[in-house]
């Protein structure tokens, strides 16, 4: 014990001296030399656990003495977790009527604004519709012609109601075809307002129905794609978010708005900021559930599936504490120095428990 006063007095009186703290709080204080007064035998080795030091060493060591304080501090709770997209930031692009795809750029990774043009398809369906609406609503200006003629001559009595009534019945049959027919063309991404005999066209454009990313690229020029099939899955940034893994133990500590650090494997030095918007209510088999947490600035480097760690920030209750640099670490064990006078100082060993960086 003589030499670990003796290695560490001056070392650690300098180190108190700095700005920066980190507080240190104190699980157990216990001493290790020569306060239990037992009687020592002829064998054993006296252990001094004391020094003293004259008014000039205390001068050049520049020693500084503190106290023992009660402080609030925080600890860190270390977790992992991926980084994730909710289903209505997920965009699967499909083609209702099917057909073949004449073009595409897209690859995945790729930005893409709301409104663009990311395909185009063909078919000689979108012919067949697009003529199928052109007449009907040719045949629309006729049965609504004869609706109007037969109503006058039925209102003089010069048509009978039977007649009346079956031309009322074909004119409000053809206005649903109609409408029926436009809102087929509204889906395949054609305007029935723009359309007419001279813009009939075998192809149709595909939009980006938001600003973000493309996921995934699952077709190639020529193929032909059923209804049912997704040709591209996009992804809204605005709403990524990482979805952390939590056991039972830890859930207590979490709050709605609660921030965190975030980082990834590869650069554990560039943090991202996060915030706790979702806390799950049912836990796995491992005793575990998810935490969902926002980015405060997303990164286009943060690809979902993504594996990450974060570090979230858990306020303690007040607790015994006082700074890090006036802890002695010699051999494993953790030490501190009491003053018993101006001059003599004793050695005690410690067990230290969270340590907080603070200003």
């Amino acid at each position: 014990m003589k030499n670990i006063l003796q290695a560490y007095t001056i070392i650690i009186s300098r180190y108190m001296a700095k700005s920066i703290l980190a507080i240190c709080t104190l699980a157990t204080v216990f001493s290790c030399g020569s306060n239990n007064k037992t009687p020592a035998s002829a064998d054993s080795t006296h252990v001094e656990n004391s020094v003293t030091l004259s008014a000039a060493q205390l001068k050049n060591a520049g020693i500084v003495l503190g106290k023992i304080e009660q402080k609030s501090i925080s600890s860190v709770l270390k977790v992992n977790g991926r980084i994730d997209v909710p289903p209505q930031n997920m965009i699967s692009v499909s083609v209702p009527m099917g057909g073949y795809l004449k073009y595409t750029k897209l690859l995945p990774g790729m930005h893409l604004n709301k409104g663009e043009v990311i395909a185009v398809m063909e078919d000689q369906q979108y012919i067949q519709l697009q003529q199928d609406y052109l007449t009907a609503k040719t045949r629309l200006i006729f049965t609504a012609n004869e609706y109007n003629r037969q109503k006058e001559l039925n209102q003089s009595k010069a048509s009978s109601d039977k007649v009346f009534q079956q031309t009322e019945v074909d004119y409000t049959t053809e206005k649903i075809n109609v409408k029926s027919l436009a809102e087929r063309l509204k889906l395949i991404g054609i305007n029935p307002d723009r359309l007419n005999e001279n813009t009939i066209s075998k192809s149709i454009n595909i939009y980006s129905p938001i600003d973000g990313y493309v996921s995934k690229v699952n077709v190639n020029i020529g193929k032909f794609t059923q209804p049912s099939e997704v040709l591209f899955e996009l992804i809204n940034p605005d709403d990524i978010h990482l979805a952390l893994t939590i056991f039972e133990k830890d859930l207590s500590k979490l709050s709605i708005g609660q921030k965190l650090f975030a980082y990834t494997n590869s650069q554990p030095d560039k943090k991202y900021e996060c915030e706790i918007i979702l806390i799950g209510k049912n836990l796995s088999t491992e005793r575990s559930t998810e935490v969902h947490s926002h980015f405060e600035d997303y990164d286009k480097n943060l690809i979902p599936g993504m594996y990450m760690n974060a570090d979230i920030e858990i306020k303690n209750n007040t607790v015994y504490a006082l700074p890090e640099e006036a802890i002695v670490r010699y051999q494993n064990n953790q030490y501190i120095f009491f003053a018993e006078t101006d001059t003599r100082f004793t050695i005690q060993e410690i067990k230290t428990g969270d340590v907080e960086k603070v200003l």
